[in-house]
C-alpha cells in the first residue's frame, strides 16, 4: 500500500514532527542541540521559511512552520533532515550505519486561529510535560526560551499570524487543557489536520487526506 501524500502548499501552518530511529537519544550535549538549531536557521534563510515555534527534545523534535510558497515545506524539511543526518554521522564516525530518523517527517495542517495557539503551547510545553524543566523558558532548546529570555529571538522565530496572549509567559506556563492535548494527539495519531470539525472536514476533502487526489495543481509531498 503506497504512502498517503502530504499537503505542501504555501500560506498554511504545519505541525511537523520527527523522531530518532528506535527512539534513541540523538541530542546529548549542548553542541548537539546547537548543531540542529544552526542547521534549522540555515534552512530558514535558504527557503524563507517562517518558524513560529519549535522544541528539540532528546530523541525528537516539533516544529510549527508557515511556508510562503507551494513546495517550500518539502524543500526545507528535506535539506534540514538530510544535513542533520550527514553531520551527526560524520561527527560520530557512523557513516554507513543506517538512518538517523525513524522515517520521513510527519506534518499536520493547523487551522489559523486559536488552534494554532493551542499547538504552539503544546510544542513549547513539551519539556515541562516530560519533566525536563520546571518552566518553558528554562529549556534552552525551544522557541519559548528565545521569546522570554533572549534579545535575538527574531533570528529563530517569526511573528505569529495569530496574536499571542498579552501575558505570554503566564499563558504558556499554564498546564495544557486535557481536551486540547487529546485533540492534538488525535491529529498526530490519525495523521489528520488539527482544527474545528468543519475546517478539518474541508481540508480532508480539499487536499485528499484520505489518500485520494481530488484537487489538481497543488503540490503533494511524497
Amino acid at each position: 500500500m503506497g504512502r498517503v501524500a502530504r499537503v505542501d502548499i504555501g500560506n498554511q501552518v504545519y505541525h511537523v514532527i520527527n523522531r530518532a530511529v528506535g527512539r534513541f537519544r540523538i541530542f546529548d550535549s549542548s553542541a548537539d542541540y546547537k548543531l540542529f538549531i544552526n542547521l534549522m536557521h540555515e534552512a530558514r534563510l535558504m527557503t524563507d521559511m517562517r518558524i513560529l515555534a519549535f522544541v528539540i527534545m532528546p530523541n525528537h523534535w516539533h516544529l510549527l512552520l508557515y511556508p510562503h510558497s507551494d513546495g517550500d515545506l518539502g524543500v526545507f524539511m528535506h535539506w534540514l533532515t538530510n544535513a542533520h543526518t550527514r553531520r551527526v554521522h560524520a561527527q560520530t564516525k557512523t557513516v554507513g550505519t543506517g538512518p538517523l530518523y525513524q522515517g520521513r517527517y510527519k506534518s499536520f495542517l493547523i487551522e489559523n486561529d486559536t488552534h494554532l495557539l493551542t499547538v504552539m503551547k503544546y510544542i513549547e510545553r513539551n519539556p515541562v510535560r516530560a519533566g525536563l524543566s520546571q518552566s518553558v523558558e528554562e529549556w534552552l532548546w525551544g522557541s519559548a526560551h528565545h521569546r522570554l529570555t533572549t534579545t535575538d529571538a527574531v533570528k529563530f522565530i517569526d511573528e505569529s499570524p495569530v496574536l499571542l496572549p498579552h501575558d505570554y509567559g503566564g499563558w504558556v506556563n499554564t498546564p495544557d487543557r486535557e481536551d486540547d492535548l487529546a485533540q492534538i494527539r488525535t491529529s498526530i495519531k490519525k495523521n489528520r489536520p488539527c482544527g474545528s470539525v468543519d475546517w478539518v472536514s474541508q481540508m480532508v476533502d480539499r487536499f485528499a487526506l484520505d489518500g485520494t487526489i481530488r484537487e489538481r495543481g497543488r503540490p503533494m509531498s511524497h
